[in-house]
């Protein structure tokens, strides 16, 4: 048997950065899956366990077929002709020459750089972003959307609301253009995640009495291990965004870990001082608030920073959580895991606090073959213009996101129930899906 010839590749692919674009991605993809889908698991009531597993996993297929299918191309792609701010052409990537053509993004200033690894590797990272929004918004709505509901969501949400914020941030579009900074979807994903939860969950209506009022978990030690995938999983998701293997990538993580570790003390400090007792919900809703809250800043702040976010980000979404849902109307909203504490509060102090905390002395696209490093200067350190337009991006992703996904989630409901019938609601897993998480019951005894 003759040997195949072996040429050699482009010029233009760099193993390295390509061999770290893949293992950042994969790095996120096991946030999702099994990550999210055991802590979700762990932190729901038994009857609930499975269900709650089950939504994630649907979610993270259907938004790899939606994504390669339109949805990438509305976020990275060339912009529509009417709007082009907003929004780019739906259009398939799985052609050949797409997935192994030199990748281009628009990046902070319009740039758009030699980018060293082919399309395909950034085609399947932001598909993993996309697939981990839409299941934490999820997580605001478990025990009680129908599964179906949710099957008509998900593709509907990942086409209307989600393309919209990524292509004005990070696809060249409008706001990116007015200098609006979001280092790994403080924004796009966990804003977006945590008012569009917050939206549906309104809409949907909340559990049944019994089960809010005694929601006990089901395995909290599978919680932690679902939360212990989230933090090392975080490596890849602030790792990866610079898009080459370089020393913000190295910086990003070392931020992401150092902030994360503080919000989780402050939170388990707030906790001790004002309940008096250490709780697993509330060091991985630390944990959490940690890892969101730097998601939007990590590699344009230095490691004095993001002590100064993990700080803030421990204190204000404990309070919000534990003082302010718990008035008026906001009692009323059901929103199952505290996805608006835990993603939309950090998600939104983290942006902010880059438009204060950013240093001009974090070179964030060094690698990019330009000669002018690309970096971002905040308030502190004399631009007061970055907090003003993190301000408005923050704005404009609330206000867009709250009314698309109020039409999504109202469109499904025309089309089938959104929520389970009541005696699904009563007996969970066994009566939707014909199985149970954990079966508890005795072996027959043997003849």
């Amino acid at each position: 048997m003759p040997f195949l010839a072996i040429t050699p590749g482009p010029g233009w692919v760099n193993s390295g950065d390509t061999g770290w674009q893949l293992t950042a991605a994969t790095l996120v993809g096991l946030q999702s899956v099994p990550g999210l889908a055991i802590l979700y698991a762990g932190l729901m009531k038994r009857k609930w366990a499975l269900n709650s597993s089950l939504m994630v996993l649907y979610a993270f297929a259907m938004t790899l077929v939606v994504w390669t299918l339109w949805a990438y191309s509305m976020s990275f792609g060339k912009p529509v002709p009417v709007g082009a701010g907003f929004l780019g052409i739906p259009w398939p990537v799985l052609w050949s020459a797409a997935e192994q053509s030199q990748a281009n993004i628009p990046l902070l200033n319009g740039l758009i750089p030699p980018i060293r690894f082919p399309s395909a590797a950034l085609i399947y990272f932001q598909f993993v972003f996309a697939a981990i929004t839409v299941i934490i918004l999820g997580g605001a709505l478990l025990g009680r959307m129908s599964f179906k509901a949710w099957m008509l969501f998900v593709p509907l949400w990942i086409t209307l609301v989600y393309p919209v914020g990524a292509f004005m941030l990070w696809g060249g579009g409008w706001l990116s253009q007015l200098g609006a900074v979001d280092y790994s979807g403080g924004y796009v994903i966990h804003v977006a995640a945590g008012i569009s939860g917050v939206v549906a969950a309104a809409v949907i209506g909340p559990r049944l009495p019994k089960d809010r009022a005694n929601g006990t978990p089901s395995n909290l030690i599978m919680a932690i291990a679902g939360g212990g995938l989230l933090w090392l999983g975080w490596n890849g998701f602030n790792g990866g965004d610079p898009y080459f293997a370089s020393a913000d990538a190295a910086a990003a993580v070392l931020n992401t870990n150092l902030c994360t570790g503080t919000a989780l003390l402050a939170w388990m400090f707030m906790d001790v001082f004002l309940t008096g007792k250490v709780t697993v919900t509330g060091m991985i809703s630390g944990m959490i608030a940690g890892l969101v809250a730097i998601t939007p800043a990590a590699g344009y702040v230095n490691g004095f920073g993001a002590l100064a976010i993990g700080v803030v980000a421990g204190i204000v979404p404990w309070l919000t959580m534990n003082r302010l849902a718990t008035v008026g109307f906001l009692r009323r909203i059901d929103d199952t895991l505290g996805v608006a504490h835990t993603h939309l509060v950090p998600g939104a102090i983290g942006g902010l606090m880059t438009g204060l905390l950013a240093s001009p002395g974090m070179i964030v696209y060094a690698a990019t073959g330009k000669d002018t490093p690309v970096t971002v200067t905040g308030l502190v350190f004399g631009n007061p213009k970055q907090l003003l337009v993190q301000a408005l991006a923050l704005g404009i992703i609330l206000v867009y996101d709250a009314a698309a996904t109020w039409v999504v989630i109202k469109l499904v409901g025309l089309m089938v129930p959104l929520r389970m019938p009541e005696t699904e609601l009563e007996v969970g897993d066994e009566a939707v899906h014909g199985h149970v998480a954990f079966d508890l019951l005795p072996l027959p005894t043997e003849a």
